[in-house]
């Protein structure tokens, strides 16, 4: 299985590279400040064909938007307004497809990027390849986004929207909290095998 997984993974690797060049402009002074908490993480283990840790401050629900997709979800940040929007697929040889749905909403927010910066995922360990995206810029709706896939079965994807006027500038110190609590969760997903899960809930 992870022999097959790393072969798969030359898809994902030969996949277009997406990027932008970095403009500097000033940012504006006088930004509250903000209190953010210790980074603590607990366990998500259900029913579900993935697993992961994210952080006690957060609350995870289904996706109310997608209420016919048992494995997708949101994982909330009350205190700071943000969501990370959880999709998951399972591979029936359509990966080419689900990397370029993927690409398409990345590209989307380059009319009002500086950058995009992306990066590798590869953990042949866990046989989790993928990509992170960070997009900068004032205006940009979302500034995080990534997909996981073990090339065969498993395709997720996550991607970070704030509840507020997008302003980034004044959203940055928040931006590196949560993406440090992302970045914890593509570092302790693991895959599972969800055969016959079909009452999947979410624990709260």
């Amino acid at each position: 299985m992870l022999k097959k997984g790393l072969a798969g993974g030359v898809i994902l690797f030969s996949f277009l590279l997406i990027s932008c060049h970095s403009h500097y402009s000033p940012k504006p002074r006088g930004y509250f400040r903000i209190d953010l908490p210790k980074h603590a993480y607990r366990s998500f283990d259900s029913t579900f064909p993935y697993r992961f840790s994210y952080p006690v401050y957060a609350k995870i629900s289904n996706d109310p938007l997608s209420p016919e997709q048992k494995y997708w979800m949101d994982i909330h940040f009350p205190q700071f307004k943000a969501t990370l929007h959880i999709s998951y697929r399972t591979i029936h040889h359509n990966l080419r497809k689900y990397l370029e749905d993927s690409r398409k909403m990345v590209v989307k927010h380059i009319p009002k990027a500086n950058a995009i910066h992306d990066s590798l995922i590869i953990d042949p360990k866990r046989n989790v390849f993928g990509m992170a995206y960070d997009i900068e810029g004032s205006g940009v709706a979302s500034p995080y986004q990534f997909i996981l896939t073990d090339s065969i079965r498993h395709f997720l994807r996550g991607s970070l929207y704030f509840r507020v006027e997008p302003n980034n500038d004044s959203l940055a110190p928040v931006i590196r909290f949560i993406k440090q609590d992302i970045r914890h969760f593509i570092q302790t997903l693991q895959w599972e095998n969800p055969g016959n899960k079909s009452t999947a809930k979410i624990q709260k």
